[in-house]
């Protein structure tokens, strides 16, 4: 089976999602397209030499709908020949997108894929596409919906996760995204966006906040109470987990994931594509999983998946070694 290799990655920097955003007046086509560009330029690819691209949008409708890999792609200067294909598995939609694209070179369909993500939370909302799981009775009764803030509590709570765990983990956190923008670390891997007179519009993360400490963490209150105890998650919550009585509320805008506007790209071959094209490879993708978790706590399943990963690469290379004896 042929292997797949990572030859090249960026992203764009990550803009507050809100009106008052950096990126706010920046289209999503716009932000999808500036990775795929970044990586023509810097890794000279002529037009169409990539096979294809694979983009994670998790709301595809209005200016992120359609079609928007297929149209990157075109303004990208990639080719007109280039195809371009969206996908949406809710947050992991980017992730999946890069699998998507692995898959297509071990398969030994293509040979140089992208896949990647992007989206524009200040104009594109969340929830905006909608869907049967949060608004069809029929599918979230008995699938036991709850918002994700509602989910993140409800872990915590199973799993004895306090508000001083959890805001430790986001002062640290704060702390380390600041440092290695300090140190350089994202140079290479984060390009500037640009409005269309080629000036700068935001070169570094936005949302950052390096100041935050445990005490400024400590004044801020709860932010899914009133959607669990008002909106009845709580009880759906504890309907599908009834070894747990009640919901500890850990979660806030300060230890929970950021809105945000943005863009990234993974630029993946054969090893034959990086030599044809010479391309260095940086990483090799071993291995991909996908799996479902226990009704409420979706957020876990990432995790799931990357240990499940990490154990079938390991169990390849074991097969590896102990067949080239």
């Amino acid at each position: 089976m042929p292997e797949a290799y990572i030859y090249d990655h960026v992203r764009t920097p990550r803009g507050r999602g809100k009106a008052d955003g950096a990126l706010h007046e920046v289209t999503a086509l716009a932000l999808a397209t500036a990775p795929l560009k970044a990586l023509k330029e810097r890794n000279h690819l002529k037009e169409g030499v990539v096979d294809d691209v694979v983009l994670g949008v998790v709301d595809p409708v209005g200016e992120a709908g359609s079609d928007i890999a297929r149209f990157a792609a075109l303004k990208a200067g990639l080719g007109q020949s280039v195809p371009g294909v969206q996908i949406s598995r809710f947050c992991a939609s980017g992730l999946d997108a890069v699998n998507f694209a692995a898959a297509q070179i071990m398969s030994g369909q293509n040979e140089l894929t992208i896949g990647g993500g992007a989206e524009s939370m200040s104009r594109v909302g969340i929830g905006a596409s909608g869907g049967a799981w949060p608004m069809d009775p029929s599918i979230a009764v008995p699938a036991y919906f709850m918002p994700q803030g509602v989910s993140a509590d409800l872990i915590a709570t199973k799993y004895g996760f306090s508000r001083d765990d959890v805001d430790a983990y986001a002062v640290q956190s704060q702390q380390r995204a600041a440092k290695a923008w300090d140190e350089g670390r994202f140079k290479n891997s984060v390009v500037p966006v640009k409005d269309i007179n080629g000036l700068t519009i935001l070169d570094k993360d936005e949302h950052m906040r390096p100041t935050t400490t445990m005490q400024s963490l400590g004044q801020l209150q709860p932010s899914f109470v009133t959607m669990g105890q008002m909106g009845g998650f709580d009880a759906v919550a504890i309907q599908s987990h009834p070894e747990i009585e009640r919901i500890n509320y850990v979660h806030h805008a300060g230890n929970s994931s950021g809105i945000v506007d943005g863009a990234g790209a993974v630029l993946l071959g054969s090893k034959e594509a990086g030599a044809k094209h010479g391309l260095k490879p940086r990483a090799k993708i071993r291995a991909y999983i996908l799996g479902r978790i226990a009704r409420g706590l979706q957020r876990l399943r990432r995790r799931q998946r990357a240990e499940r990963a990490l154990g079938h690469s390991l169990q390849e290379r074991a097969h590896r070694r102990n067949s080239s004896r």
